[in-house]
C-alpha cells in the first residue's frame, strides 16, 4: 500500500461511511482546490510550529494544487474496488 496522504484520507472517509457525501463535496467545491492549495502553503509552517506531524501530512497532501483531485481519484478507486464481486 502506498503512504499517500490522499489515499489515507479517502480510506479513512471510506471507512467511516462516508465516502460518498465526501465525494460529492468535493465536486462541489472543486474550483476551491487552487485556493486551498495556497492555504496549505500559509499554513504549513503555523502547523509544524504547533504539532509537527500535521504540518508534514498537510503539506504532503496539499502539494501541488490537486488535493481535492487526488482524493477524489483514490475515492473512485476504492469505490470500483468495493463494487467488485468477492
Amino acid at each position: 500500500m502506498r503512504d499517500d496522504p490522499a489515499r489515507r484520507v479517502a480510506e479513512e472517509l471510506w471507512r467511516r461511511g462516508l465516502g460518498t457525501p465526501a465525494r460529492l463535496l468535493l465536486d462541489a467545491h472543486r474550483p476551491l482546490g487552487p485556493l486551498l492549495s495556497d492555504a496549505g502553503a500559509a499554513l504549513t509552517p503555523i502547523l509544524g510550529a504547533v504539532g509537527g506531524r500535521p504540518a508534514g501530512f498537510v503539506s504532503q497532501l496539499l502539494n501541488g494544487g490537486d488535493a481535492m483531485d487526488r482524493i477524489v481519484a483514490e475515492l473512485d478507486d476504492l469505490d470500483e474496488r468495493d463494487a467488485q464481486p468477492g
